[in-house]
């Protein structure tokens, strides 16, 4: 079966990759403390560089969601029933949906959407091959925008979110509250959502996971100084910048920053933006989560917890939340402290 990439946004929304990558640099790079969005650091080189991280000792959370899916798949699968369309926020390589796609009942329909446009072609052409009786419709895009999904040919029963690595944990509390209402009303009153999440834990094994000894974070880091570099026609020093990450505990999240070693100005797309001495650029926010927060973050998005599984270490989790139809209007923070 072939495969046809889509734009995951709809046309009236439509705006160039690369205008909103210039819009989205030159924004965070001007704002009071520097930011950068981390959906960008999966170019072709970053993509390669986060499966080579997903394979470290340290960075445990790949590892262990694909362990709960080896065990659980068969009765995740189950739980999306026939009929399901299966729509995958940021596939990346889809090797995780692989224990799903091996037990979905059929017919079903998969729809990855990524932003990394390279890296999703050749992951849905490869999934084609190896499922010929799933309809494949890879989207690329940003799945916190409003996404426009195919038609498929394939008579549909339900809509499933499938949302796992933690990303959730990339979001803002708002943030991740407004995308999980907006995938309620996309699934739908007979939706559901199975979303992957990484728990709350000692500071020392998080803050190992996102410090590697082999530095494959940190290159993996500055690489979205390389891609604004050829893309944009940055002047970046990379070896100006230093990685460094660590676990804040007031706000329960690892925080990933780009730091300048010395005064600087950089030229972007035209512009000069000063970098001070010391002075951070903040590439990554992943919060992690309690089983309390995420019960309170469900009932406020518009869904419940219907299943939960966990690794034996209470490391992570998967769980599956079925659509409740309206969100808990009192319920504005998925997290506590």
């Amino acid at each position: 079966m072939s495969v046809l990439l889509s734009a995951a946004f709809r046309t009236d929304e439509f705006v160039s990759p690369a205008d909103e990558f210039r819009t989205d640099v030159l924004r965070g790079l001007r704002a009071r403390e520097k930011q950068l969005p981390c959906k960008y650091f999966y170019d072709a080189a970053g993509s390669q560089l986060f499966d080579q991280i997903c394979d470290l000792p340290e960075y445990y959370p790949s590892r262990t969601e694909l362990g709960i899916l080896s065990q659980h798949a068969p009765a995740m699968a189950a739980m999306l029933g026939k009929g399901c369309l299966l729509l995958e926020y940021g596939s990346g390589s889809s090797t995780k949906t692989r224990a799903l796609l091996d037990h979905m009942p059929l017919p079903a329909v998969y729809v990855p959407i990524d932003i990394a446009h390279d890296q999703l072609r050749s992951s849905s052409a490869a999934l084609a091959q190896e499922y010929p009786a799933i309809e494949i419709h890879p989207l690329c895009g940003d799945f916190t925008r409003d996404i426009a999904l195919p038609i498929p040919q394939t008579p549909i029963k339900r809509r499933v979110v499938y949302f796992p690595g933690s990303t959730i944990g990339n979001l803002l509390s708002h943030e991740a509250i407004g995308l999980l209402r907006r995938s309620a009303r996309l699934c739908g009153a007979r939706g559901g959502l199975l979303l992957g999440v990484d728990l709350k834990k000692d500071p020392g094994t998080l803050t190992a996971a996102y410090n590697d000894a082999a530095g494959l974070t940190a290159a993996f880091n500055t690489n979205l100084l390389a891609r604004i570099n050829r893309e944009l026609g940055a002047d970046f020093h990379l070896d100006r910048f230093w990685h460094h990450a660590f676990y804040n505990p007031a706000e329960s999240r690892i925080e990933m920053h780009l730091v300048s070693d010395q005064d600087q100005a950089v030229r972007i797309a035209g512009q000069s933006i000063f970098i001070a001495e010391g002075e951070s650029i903040r590439t990554e926010y992943s919060y992690k989560y309690s089983l309390r927060d995420l019960a309170a973050l469900a009932a406020a998005s518009g869904f419940r917890v219907e299943r939960i599984w966990c690794d034996d270490r209470n490391y992570f989790t998967v769980q599956y939340w079925t659509a409740s139809g309206s969100p808990d209007p009192h319920r504005t923070d998925g997290r506590d402290a």
